[in-house]
């Protein structure tokens, strides 16, 4: 990643005020639960968007990416207008100034320049990296005293009001809190975590990221759909969200649920937050190989109740499996975008090598493989 503080200096002509990062993330398990106030078990990657920051006092916003190959965006803060078009990818940093302002807080102007190492449209968060780096900053910059679930909760909040995709507050949450060596145990009813140790290496293990490089765009409306649909399921049940069906009690909640696309959606909740329990329980006994299976199970629900999966992620998880690995499942909002793998340490050439070659039979290009190393939440870099 090039240097962002000598960037911003050649952009703007005098040297930030400092400069922080964000993480993106992977979701062990734990997938369209969030804004169902489930349970997830995100991590974070060491892939960062990074920003260099100063304040202004004339009430405007500048932004600048060196990813997109745009110019500086130049925005009136007073202008700032929710579910506008015009802002393009700068709606992520500007959505969070308009929704600290909404908040009460005083921000007079940025000058902000990004630079980010996490793949945009991959199903790692990208958006909620840019949102996270930019809250934090601000809120150092600005002395607004807010700890990381509330820039996690505000920067949720920019993404949708601001920008328009009714995300939940998991990707927000793993970006702004997430700690080294460890998955976040996050329930997003309370927002009550807990930093689980994950040490893959010392059990012999890896977990890979498998990029599919099918781009996908959750604002294209079917996350809305599933979003709703799970909605309309919680009212048919009489619940205010779909946490409160235990496993015990599904069977009778899908024979009260008329609408067979609802049943299978709150089906694939139910079973998933009761996955989240299960790797929870794997975990602090120690048993992290079988996680795998957890996870495969967890890919099935995805593609066959939910619905999000693609040809490309079906085949990373067949693949992957088929060449001996623990567990496989496509993680993020889906229809593209990455799948996890769960495999010994000794078998990651073998299973790589297979997906790959699974990917050229199929004549689909070729995926990007990378290691997901638990890494560091939201931070000052100087």
């Amino acid at each position: 990643m090039t240097d962002v503080g000598r960037d911003f200096r050649r952009l703007y002509g005098y040297a930030p005020e400092g400069v922080w990062a964000a993480p993106g993330r992977v979701n062990l398990i734990g997938e369209y639960t969030d804004f169902n106030d489930g349970l997830v078990l995100p991590l974070a990657l060491p892939h960062t968007a990074v920003a260099a920051v100063a304040r202004r006092t004339d009430g405007h916003l500048r932004v600048h990416s060196g990813d997109t190959g745009q110019g500086v965006v130049r925005l009136a803060l007073d202008d700032l207008r929710p579910l506008s078009d015009g802002a393009g990818w700068a709606a992520y940093p500007a959505g969070v100034v308009w929704a600290l302002r909404a908040a009460g807080h005083r921000i007079t102007g940025a000058d902000i320049h990004l630079a980010s190492t996490v793949p945009t449209g991959a199903g790692l968060s990208s958006s909620a990296a840019l949102e996270v780096v930019t809250a934090l900053a601000l809120n150092d910059l600005y002395g607004l005293g807010l700890g990381s679930a509330e820039l996690a909760l505000l920067a949720q909040h920019a993404e949708n009001a601001f920008v328009g995709v009714p995300c939940g507050v998991m990707d927000q949450m793993a970006s702004a809190c997430c700690t080294p060596g460890h998955v976040l145990y996050l329930d997003t009813r309370d927002l009550s975590h807990r930093q689980v140790p994950f040490d893959l290496p010392a059990r012999g293990l890896a977990l890979l990221v498998v990029d599919t490089r099918v781009r996908h765009a959750l604002g294209d409306g079917a996350y809305a759909e599933r979003r709703a649909g799970c909605e309309a399921g919680a009212r048919a049940l009489g619940v205010r969200t779909l946490r409160e069906v235990e496993p015990v009690q599904l069977p009778d909640a899908l024979r009260r649920v008329s609408d067979p696309v609802v049943r299978s959606y709150v089906r694939h909740v139910v079973t998933d937050n009761h996955r989240v329990r299960r790797t929870i329980a794997l975990l602090d006994a120690g048993e992290v190989r079988q996680v795998g299976p957890v996870l495969t199970e967890g890919h099935a629900s995805l593609r066959d109740d939910l619905r999000v999966s693609c040809p490309e992620l079906d085949l990373v998880v067949a693949a992957a499996t088929g060449a001996g690995a623990l567990g496989a499942r496509m993680t993020g909002g889906g229809f593209g975008g990455s799948a996890i793998v769960l495999t010994e340490e000794d078998t990651v050439e073998t299973v790589t090598k297979a997906v790959g070659a699974a990917f050229a039979e199929a004549g689909h290009a070729a995926p990007r493989v990378f290691p997901a190393v638990p890494s560091a939440g939201a931070h000052r870099v100087r």
